[in-house]
């Protein structure tokens, strides 16, 4: 009888506490079975990863301006993503073209290489728009006003739509990095007054377009060259960044990319940087 007591009051204790953990006390404190769960788990980075990354567009891809001719802001960038603990390695496939616009781009995309290695990525960087305005320049040189601009940044907005689709028809997982366009124009065009505003203008737009493709960034550079002015141009031309303007361009790129963990969202991946000491 005594034993069958204390069996009765043991079963009754126990389902007391069953009935206790699944009320308003347990379920009020979620994050802590949460943290204690992923604190089992090895962190993100604990096993490197390569990163599959394709870069598209124009002459800033291409690298024209860089003494070294290894591909503009690609190398730089490259040293800095290896130098994530999560990343093992960082492939670059580069198809960076010299004056390419929208429409060119678009239909270099179509090329089986291209189409395979964007398939393959883990994120996509384009570079495109600067010959877009450069092309309305060129053809109204006699007639330059803001009217003319807009009504062209409405068209060039389609193909970067039709541009970006493509890519996402190729690979709907990857991260797609659009790199807005600076102001060289003054050197050439110093008369203008509006030039600031159609560059503006057009990183707005592009903006706004990428934005409706989600898992993407736009990467603003214009600043860096307002700021650097002649000094970071290439000499030859003056339009193309120089040595350290492509290492600028990298080191934005690369905060851009690190900053509240965009890498890994992009990637939809563990690309999580850690600052040494924090957890």
């Amino acid at each position: 009888m005594v034993q069958m007591r204390k069996l009765l009051f043991s079963l009754f204790l126990i389902l007391f506490l069953i009935s206790g953990c699944s009320g308003s006390e347990f379920t009020s404190h979620p994050e802590s079975a949460l943290t204690l769960l992923e604190k089992e788990q090895p962190p993100a980075d604990f096993i490197p990863k390569d990163l599959k990354v394709v870069s598209i567009g124009d002459s800033l891809t291409q690298g024209v301006g860089d003494s070294t001719k290894s591909g503009g802001y690609v190398p730089y960038l490259k040293e800095s993503l290896e130098g994530l603990d999560a990343v093992k390695q960082a492939e670059f496939s580069n198809y960076g073209v010299r004056g390419n616009r929208t429409d060119q781009l678009l239909k270099r995309l179509k090329n089986d290489d291209i189409k395979s290695a964007i398939e393959e990525s883990d994120v996509v960087i384009i570079t495109i728009g600067g010959n877009d305005v450069m092309k309305v320049f060129k053809e109204n040189i006699y007639d330059l006003n803001l009217a003319v601009f807009n009504n062209e940044m409405d068209k060039y907005g389609d193909r970067l739509y039709e541009l970006l689709k493509l890519i996402r028809s190729y690979n709907a997982e990857t991260g797609i990095v659009l790199i807005g366009i600076y102001n060289p124009f003054n050197t050439w065009f110093s008369e203008i007054k509006e030039v600031d505003e159609i560059i503006l203008n057009w990183n707005r737009l592009s903006e706004d377009v990428l934005e409706g493709f989600g898992q993407s960034a736009f990467i603003s550079v214009n600043d860096i060259f307002i700021e650097g002015k002649e000094s970071l141009l290439f000499e030859e031309d003056y339009f193309h960044p120089n040595d350290e303007g492509y290492e600028l361009m990298a080191k934005r790129m690369f905060e851009e990319l690190t900053e509240r963990e965009t890498l890994a969202e992009l990637t939809q991946s563990e690309f999580i940087v850690r600052e040494e000491g924090l957890e």
